[in-house]
């Protein structure tokens, strides 16, 4: 229950985010929140991962009165952001079901005694009435300094993160007269957006949306061929030693991929809601705590990750829509340096999200909406534009020129006219529906579609259509390519048959009477290379000789203060700070409390090490 700081933080603003942060300025729309919340004011906030939204928060809950109350819906989440901010001399605590009686009583002393900053708790325990009267006795005493709810988004009924407790919220906006509310999210449509200020009771909240974009992530999309083989080259040629995510659909892939990376030696590890609790936890833990730890996992893992040098985000089955992948790739590269978002795609994924969707529960409108979101994925894979462009539009912003930084601006992808191919494969499906009531998946007709004799083949006479036999002048591979895009494109269409049959879609009718061209990718050399792009830069590649040499001693240096103090390493100090000290090497502690990132707590806790380290 101690703190650096002489009791509470008071100050400005912008003077409690120098001295207690280390940081001279507020970046984007952080000053305006700020300010809003510091005034009384609600606000509904969407800021991409990485904009640093928990200071919107934070600095109103150190300024105002009272104590932050912060909606938390990850447990270890919660722990790495209380030791956050306990290094830096926040008075931080949590309540959560990891606590035994007498921590929590603790706890809940501190808190009626006004000994707290800021408190994390998650949305299950808010739902309970005594921890409600808990909070009307910290309101009417020491006071609430502001309500934050962090992944506002899972408060959307359609939402992928949807969490039945945040629906209870909305009474607790409404309870404590006077107490600002933030909601914040990193991802939302429109419509998301505009459920979430609905639910919680914020339609008055004025709302600040920043851009989406992230300039450092490096996106790239590549053609699925041997996936775990790409994904391996992939981390040993850019990210060897490099912490990463990689999300596979199922949890039998998410297993057999992080063997198969671990006896390759890559430091994986597994995460799916089916593991048991203690290995789920001891996992996550050792991400967020280790250095170079990569975890392959299912979307179940990763909401609100507070890990600031993931380097890189995979994904090896395609995301069910653009608003996940965003929310995905998007907790790649928080500390600003650079990071890629790779995406292995291929046939097959198209063919089981359509039939995930057919299959699926909900009304008709939902499964039209779950097929809208498929057609963004697959619109944003299939671009031939920059894919930055494409990402951005699909929430609603524009991009002034191309990125540069995404595989289709630093590789030009080629076109061709796929319209006859189109037209070829087209007349073998209405064939075999017409003349022989049959229908069949991609692997017969593009059998046919070459003039394969295969046993298949064979069986059903198919040797005898007029089409056997017509697309022989492009290899297997191609018109595997061919059929996807055409899936994409709505030219083809997939059954909910158990067997993924094939059936013309709504654009089939004007490709085959030739009034509407269609216009495919070349991608074949592209899924050769295994990416194709330039590759992403190591952290500290940029820097000169010795200042790489001195990154490398104050991130051992900084790896042995983590384990001894059992908190993540971003905790004692981000690899951004690190660059700056590497760089700046500063040789006083006036000159070392300029630096971004160092505030005076861990200006007085580190000071005195880290000059020893720039000194020698």
């Amino acid at each position: 229950m101690t703190s650096v700081l002489p009791g509470p933080a008071v100050g400005s603003a912008t003077e409690v985010l120098q001295r207690v942060f280390g940081y001279t300025g507020f970046r984007g729309l952080q000053g305006e929140v700020v300010q809003t919340i510091v005034d009384g004011g609600d606000a509904v906030v969407l800021m991409p991962t990485g904009a640093g939204k928990s200071l919107c928060y934070q600095i109103p809950a150190l300024v105002r009165r009272g104590t932050g109350l912060v909606v938390s819906p990850l447990i270890a989440l919660m722990h790495d952001q209380v030791d956050a901010l306990r290094a830096v001399g926040v008075r931080a605590e949590f309540l959560n079901s990891t606590q035994g009686p007498d921590e929590r009583a603790e706890v809940e002393r501190a808190l009626q005694a006004g000994e707290v900053d800021l408190v994390y708790i998650a949305p299950e325990r808010l739902a309970l009435e005594g921890t409600r009267r808990l909070l009307d006795r910290v309101a009417a005493g020491p006071g609430l300094s502001v309500l934050a709810i962090d992944e506002a988004h899972c408060v959307s009924q359609w939402g992928h993160d949807f969490r039945p407790d945040y629906l209870e919220l909305a009474d607790l906006v409404d309870r404590w007269e006077g107490v600002p509310t933030v909601a914040l999210t990193a991802t939302a449509t429109d419509a998301t957006r505009r459920e979430i200020a609905t639910r919680l009771h914020l339609g008055k909240a004025r709302q600040f949306v920043a851009s989406f974009d992230r300039p450092n992530i490096q996106y790239r999309i590549v053609p699925k061929d041997d996936p775990k083989q790409q994904l391996l080259k992939f981390i040993r040629s850019e990210h060897q030693g490099d912490a990463g995510i990689v999300y596979a659909l199922s949890r039998a892939s998410v297993e057999s991929t992080a063997d198969w990376l671990a006896e390759h030696g890559v430091d994986a590890i597994p995460y799916h809601a089916g593991l048991d609790a203690r290995i789920r936890a001891r996992n996550q833990a050792r991400f967020l705590r280790e250095d170079g730890v990569v975890v392959v996992a299912t979307i179940a893992f990763g909401m609100g990750i507070d890990k600031p040098d993931v380097r890189f985000v995979a994904h090896i089955d395609l995301p069910k829509s653009v608003e996940g992948y965003y929310q995905e790739t998007g907790r790649g590269g928080r500390d600003g340096l650079p990071a890629t978002a790779w995406l292995a795609y291929g046939l097959a994924d198209v063919v089981q999200q359509r039939r995930l969707i057919d299959r699926g529960v909900g009304d008709a409108a939902h499964r039209r909406r779950q097929a809208a979101n498929l057609d963004a994925m697959l619109a944003l894979c299939e671009t031939v534009t920059c894919r930055r462009r494409q990402l951005l539009a699909y929430f609603g912003q524009e991009l002034a020129d191309d990125c540069g930084n995404c595989d289709t601006c630093l590789e030009p992808v080629d076109t061709w006219d796929g319209t006859v191919p189109a037209q070829k494969l087209l007349s073998t499906i209405v064939r075999l529906q017409r003349e022989r009531n049959q229908r069949f998946g991609g692997t017969q007709i593009i059998d046919i579609l070459r003039g394969k004799r295969s046993p298949r083949v064979e069986q059903h006479a198919h040797d005898q259509l007029k089409t056997f036999g017509v697309g022989a002048d492009l290899d297997e591979r191609t018109w595997r390519s061919v059929l996807r895009q055409l899936i994409a494109q709505d030219v083809v269409a997939v059954a909910d048959d158990g067997y993924g049959t094939l059936s013309l879609g709504s654009r089939a009718a004007e490709v085959l009477r030739g009034e509407s061209p269609v216009r495919l990718r070349h991608d074949l050399e592209r899924s050769r290379s295994g990416g194709g792009s330039r590759k992403a830069k190591p952290v500290a590649a940029d820097l000169e000789p010795e200042a790489q040499q001195l990154f490398e001693r104050l991130r051992a240096w900084r790896a042995g203060q983590a384990k001894e103090q059992g908190v993540p390493a971003y905790v004692v100090f981000g690899d951004a700070t690190l660059r700056s000290l590497a760089t700046l090497r500063p040789t006083s502690l006036a000159a070392l409390g300029d630096v971004s990132g160092i505030g005076a707590a861990k200006l007085e806790r580190y000071g005195e090490a880290v000059l020893a380290i720039t000194a020698a």
